[in-house]
């Protein structure tokens, strides 16, 4: 059997939680030895056996962002030549599966990690794009053999979105973590590099600075913590120059009234990441939009516990109680995820924050648990056999 998988992102350009699944799942697959996994990703050349890499069309270079994603995914088509099956993964390489299963007639699985009705801040980003990466996303979903969604809170997003999929064909499959890759990590020279005192107690965040992400609403609900706890904030990659300059402010002013506020715009390598999270009393996720959230399961397994919002598949990872906080929300049913009492969702996320970093032995008690929930219920070998189970299911073998 020959698998080939689409994906904008693949190492060495990983910058959001869909490339880790894909990059985690392509090496499960592998390691099974029982069939050919193919990649075929966005960007400049790579030095890996069955990896095909797929520049920006020069041709292209001044059209909207959309188009030039549509050109990359017509370039990658003649390369699935022969495959048993395509997956691809998020609306960036959907077209791509899409057309190379028309014109191939192999089936196309695709893996749901977000949802452009979901987002509809990408509008911000993408202009009139953002229609045609609806219509995009729309196409192959419903032209599908099956749809994997990261979580049952996918599975009923995706439905929600699509109504005209059959049920049956939307299976849900975790996202995973590498224990291995993801273990506390005790280098206190790389927590003090960033400035950070490892001996003072400290929240941190981990994500790019996008809507669905809910930064503001934590730098306004940071202003709660006590003075003595630190913040840290590996936060980059803005969506648009507004989203930026929001956050801009609001650090601006926590800045103005606290001590302690750290942020690292740039993206880290791993093991400045986990000595980072590792030297932490809590783990921050206040999206508001989250299809499962990898990032809680990498700050869990570094013994992190996690104050994060109850929304979309994050409940499936965090318990409330067990491994962390889970703070509820009321959200706008218009797709932006947008909280119905913005300031009572700050007010509790604040809450949570403070309850967390209250009692330092408890949240260690807790950051243990979540270590062992994430290595018991989420490893990538497991997730990758539940994959080829639903490879299996559509070519009837």
């Amino acid at each position: 059997m020959r698998l080939d998988i689409l994906s904008k992102e693949y190492p060495p350009t990983i910058y959001g939680g869909a490339g880790v699944h894909v990059q985690e799942l392509v090496r499960a697959l592998r390691d099974r030895g029982d069939m050919t996994v193919r990649v075929h990703a966005f960007g400049g050349p790579r030095d890996e056996a069955d990896t095909y890499s797929y520049p920006d069309l020069p041709e292209l270079a001044d059209a909207n962002a959309a188009i030039q994603t549509m050109g990359v995914d017509l370039s990658m088509v003649s390369g699935t030549a022969g495959a048993d099956l395509v997956h691809s993964h998020t609306w960036y390489a959907n077209f791509a599966g899409h057309v190379a299963s028309l014109l191939g007639g192999m089936p196309h699985v695709i893996s749901a990690h977000s949802l452009e009705p979901m987002r509809p801040w990408k509008a911000e980003q993408l202009g009139g794009g953002y229609r045609l990466s609806s219509w995009i996303e729309k196409s192959a979903y419903e032209a599908a053999a099956a749809v994997i969604a990261v979580s049952a809170g996918m599975r009923e997003d995706v439905l929600r979105s699509y109504p005209s999929i059959d049920p049956d064909k939307v299976k849900v499959v975790h996202n995973g973590i590498d224990s291995v890759l993801w273990q506390p990590n005790h280098d206190l020279d790389v927590v003090r590099k960033h400035g950070v005192d490892p001996d003072k107690r400290s929240a941190i965040f981990v994500g790019r600075i996008t809507r669905q992400k809910g930064l503001p609403y934590l730098l306004r609900a940071a202003a709660e913590l006590p003075p003595d706890v630190q913040l840290i904030l590996c936060a980059g990659a803005p969506d648009t120059k507004e989203i930026m300059a929001e956050v801009e402010g609001l650090m601006d002013n926590l800045k103005a009234t606290r001590e302690g506020v750290i942020w690292i715009p740039e993206m880290l390598p791993r093991d400045e990441v986990t000595a980072l999270l590792t030297s932490s009393t809590v783990f921050l996720c206040p999206s508001v939009y989250e299809p499962l959230g990898i990032v809680n399961l990498e700050a869990m397994a570094c013994e992190l516990p996690v104050v994060a919002t109850a929304t979309g598949g994050i409940p499936e990872v965090v318990v409330d109680g067990e491994t962390g906080w889970l703070v509820p929300i009321e959200q706008v049913q218009d797709g932006t995820g947008t909280p119905v009492d913005p300031d009572k969702f700050v007010a509790d996320l604040a809450a949570a924050m403070n309850d967390a970093v209250s009692d330092t032995d408890r949240a260690r008690a807790m950051g243990l648990a979540g270590r062992k929930r994430a290595v018991d219920s989420f490893s990538w070998a497991s997730i990758g056999d539940r994959t080829m189970e639903v490879y299996r299911e559509v070519l009837g073998a």
